[in-house]
């Protein structure tokens, strides 16, 4: 089962179920966050809730994508009630790459932060009981950096870079007793400033700090152990970038509970009727194969688990002169 957030034609909110290969209307229902705390307050699972409320009309929602009326599958009235967060160094990559990084790895002496951590993930990552290694961890922003699906990554006059970057990602509520509950898993773009970044590792939050997006359908349930989908970048009417992506846990270093259980550790991510929106880490971008983006492409991200493909342009922010001053 999968849900999306749309703007019907009467430009009321609504929010739609898609099973069986056919999309509808849930009956009565306005947001996902209200589903979902309807769900919680019950104490039963999504799916019933859904089915109690009843489904309605069909809607096409690739109809509804061109037209520019689906929302992020979860959000909240208030924006700064939206957590955007991620981990990184989670992935294994390729076959190839993994043997690479095996090698370096026999001499401790020449590893970098970053290899020194994803070792950490390969040897810590997947605990049989508790916790196990934390992973890299940063801030993307608060609900008012996400783009909708089929909207625009405005990357900012100061950045040097705007690149994609491939993601699955974790969707939850917090509950009333400030327990989290997650909801589902959505296709995620993790935008990033890749060259901010590479200038040196400690500039990672920098480079963070910027656009990403997620859907436009969420799935309801466990996510699949080998999540195989593609990522490409249009231009015009090329396709001049693209490649394969993986997730799932079977080509994660680390477990998605063990993820999930280094985020919520701290009292802060448990604040009641809050959202988190967590990115789980890739190991493909087209930054690292030396492509440079431009104004006006488009990312694509698709995996069939997660139904429509999740697509943003790259747009160009305009300076803004910001002055400090005293009270």
């Amino acid at each position: 089962m999968r849900i999306a957030q749309i703007v019907d034609e009467k430009e009321k909110r609504a929010v739609v179920v898609t099973a069986r290969g056919e999309s509808r209307l849930v009956k009565g229902a306005r947001t996902m966050r209200e589903l979902a705390n309807e769900a919680i307050s019950a104490g039963e699972p999504l799916r019933k809730v859904i089915a109690d409320r009843g489904i309605g009309k069909p809607v096409d929602l690739a109809a509804a994508m061109k037209e520019k009326r689906v929302l992020p599958p979860i959000d909240h009235s208030d924006p700064a009630h939206v957590y955007v967060t991620g981990t990184g160094l989670t992935h294994l990559g390729s076959a190839e790459g993994r043997d690479k990084m095996h090698k370096n790895l026999a001499d401790p002496s020449t590893l970098t932060d970053s290899m020194r951590m994803f070792k950490m993930g390969l040897e810590g990552g997947k605990p049989k009981k508790g916790p196990g290694v934390q992973p890299e961890w940063f801030y993307k922003g608060d609900g008012s950096t996400l783009a909708a699906p089929g909207g625009d990554f405005v990357s900012p006059s100061f950045a040097l870079d705007g690149g994609e970057e491939p993601e699955i990602v974790g969707i939850y509520v917090i509950d009333p007793k400030g327990a989290p509950v997650r909801v589902g898993f959505a296709l995620g773009n993790e935008f990033s400033d890749h060259v901010t970044e590479r200038q040196n590792y400690l500039y990672l939050a920098h480079s963070k700090l910027r656009a990403s997006s997620f859907g436009p359908e969420m799935l309801v349930g466990d996510l699949p152990l080998d999540v195989q989908g593609v990522s490409r970048i249009r231009r015009g009417k090329a396709v001049v970038w693209e490649k394969p992506f993986l997730s799932g846990e079977q080509n994660m270093s680390h477990t998605i509970a063990n993820l999930e259980a280094h985020h919520f550790k701290y009292s802060l991510f448990r604040r009641p009727g809050d959202v988190h929106v967590h990115f789980f880490g890739t190991a493909t971008l087209s930054f690292s194969e030396g492509f440079k983006t431009e104004k006006g492409d488009w990312f694509e991200i698709e995996s069939e688990p997660f139904g429509l493909p999740l697509r943003n342009r790259l747009t160009m922010g305009k300076a803004e002169k910001v002055k400090v001053r005293a009270l």
